[in-house]
C-alpha cells in the first residue's frame, strides 16, 4: 500500500488530455502532496547526474612568457552532486515545472602538459562547479493500458562559477590559464545536464509500466484502478481520474450501468483527496451478487447466549403455531440472500441503500437434513446519514404452510 502511495505522489509531473470516460474514483493531489513527490524525484535526478561522463579535453594555449603550451585533462569523473534547493510548481493546463537552483557538482581528474617542445609534466586536479540551475517541464499521459507515461520538455541548464585546483608537478602553469580551463569544463558539463535530466525522467517509465492497476480483493472480486485519461492540472492541484470498477475474478464483465459525472470538493488543505462514486460501489454489489456471494446462513450459535429468542421451532411457533406442531423441538437455520443487485446512491449528507431479498427458514432434522418452512420476501431501504446512526425500514410478506416448488427452484 505504501509503495502504491509513493508512486502516486511521484506522478506529480502531469499534463492533461481531454477525458473520454467518466472515472469511478477521483484523486486530487495538492501542492502539499506535490512537495512529497519532489523529494522522491530529487533522489532520482541526483543519482542520474552522478553518472555524467565528462569527455577528455585537450588543446594548446599561449602562455607568457614560455610560449605555446599543450595540455590535456583526462579521466574526469563525478565525486559528488548536491541539489540543496528545488521546487515543483503547477503549470495549469500543461504540467509541472521542476526548478533546481544553487546546485553543485564536484569532480576530479588528471592533467598533463608539454611546453618548450620537450618539457612534460602531469598531476591531478579537483573541480567544483557551483551556481548550477536546472529547469524543465515534466508531463504525463495515460498509455494504452491506463498506466502513466512521463516525459520532459523545455529543459534548460546553466553553470555558474567554477573553482579548480591543480595538484602536483607544474600545477603553477595551469594556474596561468585557469580561466580558459574553467570555461571549457563548464561548457562540457552544461551540454550533458539536460540530456541526463530528460533520461532520469524517462527512466521512470519502466517502473511505471509495471504499476499494478488490477488488485485482487478476495476470492470473488478484483478492482481495476487504471487511469481513464491523462490527469488535469490546475493552479492548485492535479486531478487523476481512475476507472474504479469491480470485476469477477477472471471474468471482466462490464456492469450494466455507467459512471456519472462527479467532482471533489474544492478544499486543498490536505496532501491528498480521494473520492469514490456510486458507480464503484454499485459495481462491487453487481459482482458479489453475480457470484452468489450475497447470501448468508444464520444459525442459533450466532445469536447471543443471553437472548430469549432462539432459532428453533419452539420460539417461532409462538408466531406460526403450525411450526411447533409439525416440527416439534427442532433447531432452525435461516438462509438470507439477495433477490437482485442492491443499489446504493449518494445524496448530500447521507447514503441510501435499496435492496430486496429473501429469508428462507429451514428445520434441521435429526439426520441433519433441512426441511423448508417458510419464506420472507424482504424489501429494504436504508438511509445512512454521514457520521450518524443509520435507520432502515423493512417490508416483508410471509408465506406459510411450507415452500412451493417455485421457491425451492429459486433457492
Amino acid at each position: 500500500m505504501f509503495l502504491s502511495v509513493r508512486l502516486l505522489l511521484l506522478l506529480a509531473v502531469l499534463a492533461p488530455v481531454t477525458s473520454t470516460t467518466n472515472p469511478g474514483v477521483k484523486v486530487k493531489l495538492t501542492q502539499k502532496g506535490l512537495e512529497y513527490g519532489r523529494q522522491l524525484g530529487m533522489i532520482q535526478i541526483q543519482q542520474k547526474l552522478k553518472t555524467i561522463k565528462v569527455p577528455d579535453i585537450s588543446g594548446s594555449q599561449k602562455v607568457s612568457p614560455i610560449g605555446k603550451v599543450q595540455y590535456s585533462l583526462t579521466n574526469m569523473h563525478i565525486v559528488n552532486v548536491g541539489l540543496p534547493k528545488s521546487g515543483l510548481g503547477l503549470v495549469p493546463g500543461t504540467g509541472v515545472r521542476l526548478s533546481i537552483g544553487n546546485a553543485f557538482i564536484s569532480l576530479n581528474g588528471n592533467w598533463r602538459v608539454k611546453y618548450l617542445r620537450f618539457i612534460k609534466d602531469h598531476g591531478s586536479f579537483d573541480l567544483k562547479v557551483s551556481g548550477l540551475t536546472i529547469g524543465t517541464t515534466i508531463i504525463i499521459q495515460s498509455d494504452e493500458t491506463g498506466r502513466p507515461r512521463v516525459s520532459s520538455t523545455n529543459c534548460a541548464a546553466t553553470v555558474g562559477g567554477a573553482d579548480i585546483k591543480f595538484h602536483g608537478g607544474a600545477s603553477w602553469l595551469y594556474n596561468l590559464f585557469r580561466n580558459f580551463i574553467d570555461k571549457a569544463l563548464r561548457s562540457a558539463l552544461q551540454k550533458q545536464i539536460c540530456p541526463l535530466v530528460v533520461d532520469a525522467i524517462s527512466d521512470l517509465n519502466p517502473q511505471l509500466k509495471t504499476l499494478n492497476v488490477l488488485a485482487k480483493v478476495d476470492q470473488y472480486a478484483e478492482i481495476e484502478y487504471s487511469m481513464v485519461s491523462s490527469p488535469t492540472v490546475s493552479k492548485s492541484s492535479i486531478d487523476f481520474g481512475l476507472k474504479g470498477v469491480f470485476y469477477n475474478i477472471g471474468k471482466h464483465q462490464e456492469p450494466p450501468f455507467s459512471p456519472a459525472v462527479f467532482s471533489l470538493p474544492p478544499q486543498i488543505n490536505n496532501m491528498l483527496y480521494v473520492g469514490m462514486s456510486t458507480f464503484t460501489i454499485n459495481s462491487a454489489a453487481f459482482v458479489y451478487n453475480s457470484a452468489g456471494a450475497l447470501s448468508l446462513y444464520i444459525t442459533d450459535d450466532m445469536i447471543p447466549a443471553g437472548s430469549p429468542i432462539r432459532l428453533n421451532t419452539r420460539t417461532f411457533g409462538a408466531f406460526i403455531p403450525q411450526l411447533s406442531k409439525l416440527f416439534p423441538g427442532l433447531m432452525m437455520k435461516l438462509l438470507v440472500k439477495t433477490a437482485k443487485t442492491p443499489v446504493i446512491s449518494f445524496q448530500p449528507n447521507n447514503v441510501t441503500v435499496q435492496a430486496s431479498g429473501t429469508v428462507t427458514a429451514y428445520a434441521i432434522q435429526p439426520n441433519a437434513t433441512l426441511s423448508p418452512l417458510f419464506v420472507l420476501n424482504l424489501v429494504l431501504c436504508a438511509c445512512v446519514p454521514f457520521l450518524q446512526w443509520f435507520y432502515f425500514t423493512v417490508c416483508f410478506r410471509v408465506k406459510t404452510g411450507g415452500i412451493t416448488e417455485k421457491d425451492k427452484e429459486r433457492n
